[in-house]
């Protein structure tokens, strides 16, 4: 259940929660397979919004666009085109930023957004590979890496998304 905490000076929502149900995912990659818990009692639009786009096969073949000491992103359907690639980054569409006090540590799976804090990207998703406090109460945390951080730390820009299985 979600009780809600506080809007921030963003205007986006801050949850706090008070229910442990957790979904499980499976992202096969060309490296190997990362397992996560989902929070749908974090996020719930944004687990839904996954959940569906996973069983829909939208990730399958698309590419990890992103790659830092810190960080790596996937999910942009641009990534399907290599001739595309200077755009890698900039595509999917949109949906309301969940905030909670979940913090940001190594493995937490995050959404992307640009610079308005309310509105965060409904296909890109990051995991962090260090912890990264910083994101905490300004990005939606929806789910947490249990298996395959050796994997996450193998991942290069290019490397492909297989499939995003829901358990």
């Amino acid at each position: 259940m979600l009780v809600p905490k506080k809007q921030n000076e963003g205007g986006a929502v801050t949850t706090t929660t008070n229910n442990t149900a957790v979904k499980k995912a499976i992202i096969e990659t060309d490296k190997g397979n990362i397992e996560l818990d989902l929070y749908p009692d974090v996020a719930p639009k944004t687990v839904d919004n996954f959940i569906q786009k996973a069983n829909a096969g939208f990730f399958n073949g698309l590419k990890f666009h992103r790659v830092e000491d810190w960080v790596i992103q996937g999910g942009d359907p641009l990534s399907r085109d290599e001739s595309q690639k200077d755009l890698w980054g900039t595509g999917g569409g949109n949906i309301d930023t969940e905030l909670s006090d979940k913090p940001f540590g190594v493995g937490a799976l995050g959404v992307a957004r640009g610079n308005e804090i309310k509105i965060s990207n409904d296909s890109q998703f990051f995991i962090t590979k260090k912890d990264a406090q910083f994101l905490n109460s300004q990005y939606t945390i929806f789910g947490q890496v249990t298996a395959g951080m050796d994997v996450v730390e193998k991942i290069a820009i290019g490397d492909l998304i297989k499939s995003v299985t829901i358990k």
